[in-house]
């Protein structure tokens, strides 16, 4: 009898191991894929003198995916009103951006618990160059110099080519003297 009793334990045990092991395994499988926001470490080789990152959000990384871009501006990099807003794409950032899928709204920023999303549309005139290597945004109001995070809305398909793709910001304030300033560059990666 006890030798009954002590096969049945050791069937027991193995049982449960194994459906442990198939569990773990398969729960692998379920698990979501990560989210396409910019990680923590960022290294540049010779970063230009002052050289400023800014944050962005992107919904999808990967390469020929329908994506939503982010182009946060947030109350802390704005030191003046903004009458007008340059983004600088590179000419090898190789995907259809339409005036259409662009626009500017005050955000709400998400994180861990909350979706980023935008709560008030701004209205505003935006303008692609053919090249599509210039995007300018003119708001009907002066995007004001307080703590509101602004963003930049594109919806796009992501290019062909993965890499790292650099957005400058070049900022206009109201003045007798139109003068661009350099607000700071989203990287944006594509994998």
């Amino acid at each position: 009898m006890s030798k009954k009793k002590s096969l049945s334990t050791i069937k027991k045990f193995v049982f449960i191991g194994f459906s442990a092991f198939l569990f773990g395994t398969g729960a692998s499988l379920f698990t979501p894929k990560s989210s396409a926001s910019p990680g923590f470490f960022e290294h540049q080789w010779d970063p230009e003198p002052g050289y400023k990152r800014l944050k962005y959000y992107q919904s999808a990384s990967e390469r020929n995916e329908r994506a939503t871009y982010y182009l946060f501006l947030r109350g802390k990099e704005r030191k003046e009103d903004i009458v007008k807003l340059t983004i600088a794409v590179p000419n090898y950032f190789k995907a259809k951006i339409k005036t259409k899928k662009l626009s500017l709204c005050k955000v709400k920023v998400g994180g861990y618990t909350e979706r980023t999303r935008c709560i008030e549309n701004i209205p505003s005139l935006i303008e692609v160059n053919n090249k599509q290597t210039s995007i300018e945004i003119f708001p009907e109001k002066p995007i004001p110099s307080n703590k509101d995070n602004y963003a930049v809305v594109m919806k796009i398909f992501n290019p062909r080519k993965r890499g790292m793709f650099q957005f400058r910001a070049l900022s206009q304030k109201s003045g007798d003297i139109p003068i661009s300033t350099y607000l700071g560059t989203w990287n944006i990666d594509v994998q």
